[in-house]
């Protein structure tokens, strides 16, 4: 039996690192694992010969460390250290490079100066990168740090080396730089400021990466934090505090105003308003009474609820929600691996470019300081920092951002799935409609009252446990009924007021009641509300039909808007619902859909969705049943209601917490940003290294430049992964 598992992994410091871990693991045989830079985690699935200990022990191995349970204190202190070196060694360096670059301000024996203060950056400031050099040496692998350490160290000896050897220490000695390797008569230059400030500007980098990644990753961790500390539980009618942790399947909880809720139950007493807004986004309050499902961390506004727990732990939907954007980030997009196969070959090849510019420059011009300069500009501006980083802060901030928007994405893959799908099929009940019926209109017969042709239905129907039932009553104050009946697949009868009353198919409450027949104009009136497909209920006594009531599953209030909104992405809708052709229609109208298949069968949705693929459609399919599963898995892109049954969200791509059709046009919208995102930041990195390359290795790069272009290349892909945080819902 395969097991899975999450593990914290610590000492990464570039995707090189997370690619070499990842290549260790896989060799584990029944192993297969995931291993992500930017949240420095691991995903790891193993068979029943592997044991977690040999997983921590071959990262152990490699170099790095891990662990169950990542410690965010351990994660702040990472922040802190980083922060700490930052302005410290930037304090030693800025009078280091000042000397180095105004020649005015070079009093005798100033490089002595700059020689003290390096030293303290180079040891200290820059140890991350040469123990992460180190390590991966020791284990025959080059990284980026392997060229950051190298530039820096290569930069310090040759400035070491012209101080004490090459003349530069005389007390009279200056020095001017320009953007470019040169040759001169006289001493060498001294290359301190940059082995002082390429640290710095790393530094820079690496502390607003790891700030970034704290700050992307808050949506998961905020959900972690909305869930209810305790709970007060009924224990033979009294309330216990308990931990919410401790909670049990069955236990019953009393929930008052102003408290989240502890775990997902149904009410069995009490009405309130439930806000939500936290986890779904939704803004308006959730009116809830007996009978109603509630979800774990909501917090009960107005009245005191009694609450049968029905899961607890890690079954609720704050878990699942927790676990889906936890397992999404921690993916790999299709875009991600190319771009680790890209560093895990790049180091090396870097390194022989170095050389060979080193080599060449001293063919050609026997200028062995201009080469060397040429070298050292390589090394810094290739480190591909902004490459490694360009996926996974995008993913980060994506799903990160769609968390709080109540829009789950499960894997990165699926990013590239919502750009190619042109078609979308769309479940009529509970996803275009709102699932549940509703009394649209009473209809009273010539002469009749329908203030009391409603109170007479709503009166027999009452005790009725059909959902139509329900929906006629509900709203109007019930009439005392006796000798209720329930005339199964006719209607419902009972004396109301000493009229016997019958609710329910036209033909029998006039057979009943001793009409002989439903009045013409009422007819009329029942014809065309069945004809734009809704259902109709009349009611009679004392010998005649006196009215009718008008059911109906309604569409959502956004469901038009939200049609519309998918048609503008590109994306041609499909209504399919088991429903008859009639109500199918009249839905499909009310909403813009002109493509419909009613009277569709659970299997038969899995053929449509097949039908459509074999002619070149990529399709989506939104739904939220038990029904709806197998089309959601057929789908090339599966999008499930949160309020959906759990064999449809475990077989959809996206989960929407919100039960909106505009959720999954939010959806969608986010999921083709954080895509656009992506190959935004690479298609920079790529290009900045392709450019920058060249420039350094033909002497026209100082390496001082070279290290702050290089770190900046990093921010830019950070901060521009950052603006999706600015994403809005549609409106």
């Amino acid at each position: 039996m395969t097991q899975s598992v999450e593990l914290a992994v610590s000492g990464m410091t570039c995707t090189t690192c997370a690619s070499r871990i990842e290549r260790k693991l896989n060799k584990i045989p029944g192993v297969s694992a995931s291993v992500n830079y930017a949240t420095e985690s691991a995903h790891v699935d193993f068979g029943p010969d592997v044991e977690v200990a040999d997983l921590l022990r071959t990262i152990e191995q490699t170099g790095y460390a891990a662990s169950l349970v990542a410690d965010a204190a351990v994660d702040d202190a990472e922040v802190a250290s980083l922060r700490i070196r930052f302005w410290v060694s930037l304090a030693l360096a800025l009078p280091v490079v000042a000397l180095a670059m105004v020649p005015v301000l070079q009093f005798p024996g100033w490089q002595w100066v700059s020689l003290v203060l390096t030293t303290v950056v180079v040891a200290w400031g820059a140890w991350p990168f040469h123990r992460a050099a180190a390590i991966n040496a020791r284990h025959a692998a080059a990284t980026m740090d392997t060229l950051v350490s190298l530039g820096v160290l290569a930069a310090y000896l040759w400035s070491v080396w012209a101080l004490v050897f090459g003349g530069a220490g005389a007390l009279d000695y200056t020095m001017s730089h320009g953007l470019f390797a040169r040759s001169h008569g006289g001493p060498p230059d001294l290359y301190f400021e940059v082995a002082a400030a390429v640290p710095v500007f790393l530094l820079a980098g690496r502390w607003f990466e790891a700030r970034a990644k704290r700050r992307s990753t808050q949506a998961l961790r905020a959900l972690a934090g909305l869930a209810a500390p305790d709970a007060a539980v009924l224990v033979d009618g009294v309330e216990v505090r308990t931990p919410a942790a401790s909670l049990r399947v069955g236990d019953r909880f009393v929930v008052r105003p102003g408290e989240r809720i502890a775990t997902d139950g149904v009410v069995e007493l009490g009405q309130s308003a439930v806000d939500a807004s936290l986890l779904t986004g939704e803004p308006v309050p959730l009116e809830v009474g007996t009978g109603d499902s509630v979800t774990g961390a909501t917090v009960n506004v107005d009245g005191t609820l009694t609450v049968r727990a029905t899961r607890v732990g890690a079954d609720t939907q704050l878990a699942h929600m927790a676990r889906l954007v936890a397992e999404a980030q921690g993916g790999k997009a299709p875009v991600q691996r190319l771009a680790d196969r890209v560093a895990s070959v790049f180091v090396p090849v870097v390194i022989v470019v170095a050389l060979a510019t080193l080599a060449v420059w001293i063919l050609v011009s026997g200028d062995v300081e201009a080469a060397f300069t040429a070298a050292v500009a390589v090394l810094i501006i290739a480190c591909p920092c902004a490459l490694g980083l360009a996926t996974p802060t995008a993913l980060l901030v994506g799903t990160g951002r769609g968390a709080q928007l109540g829009i789950l994405i499960r894997g990165p893959e699926v990013l590239e799935d919502t750009r190619r799908v042109n078609t979308v099929v769309l479940d009529k009940t509970g996803t275009v409609t709102a699932g549940r019926m509703s009394l649209q209109d009473v209809v009273a017969a010539p002469g009749e009252d329908p203030v009391i042709v409603g109170a007479m239905a709503a009166a027999v129907e009452a005790p009725s446990e059909h959902p139509i039932g329900r929906a006629i009553a509900a709203g109007i104050t019930a009439l005392p009924v006796e000798q209720f009946r329930n005339e199964r697949g006719l209607g419902v009868r009972g004396i109301v007021q000493s009229h016997e009353v019958a609710a329910g198919r036209p033909e029998w409450v006039a057979a009943t009641v001793g009409a002989g027949e439903v009045p013409a104009s009422l007819r009329a009136r029942i014809d065309s509300a069945e004809n734009d497909g809704m259902t109709v209920v009349a009611v009679g006594w004392s010998g005649a039909v006196r009215g009718a009531m008008v059911v109906a599953d309604s569409p959502r209030p956004s469901s038009a808007h939200a049609v519309s909104l998918l048609r503008g992405l590109g994306l041609e809708p499909v209504l399919v619902t088991g429903d008859n052709l009639r109500t199918a229609e009249s839905v499909a109208a009310s909403v813009g859909i002109t493509r419909v298949r009613a009277g569709v069968l659970p299997q038969e949705k899995v053929e449509i969705v097949r039908a459509l693929q074999s002619e070149g459609r990529i399709v989506a399919v939104v739904g939220d049943g038990v029904n709806d599963a197998p089309a959601l898995a057929q789908a090339d892109l599966g999008i499930a209601m949160g309020t959906g049954t759990d064999a449809a969200i475990e077989a959809s791509d996206l989960t929407l917490v919100r039960a909106d059709l505009m959720a999954a046009v939010d959806a969608i919208r986010l999921s083709r940003s954080t895509l656009r995102t992506i190959k935004g930041n690479l298609f920079w990195a790529f290009a900045y290294n392709v450019a920058m390359i060249p420039l350094a290795a033909a002497g026209l790069l100082n390496p001082l430049l070279a290290g702050a272009a290089m770190a900046l290349s990093s921010v830019f892909v950070v901060a521009n992964s950052l603006l999706l945080r600015r994403f809005r819902p549609s409106a």
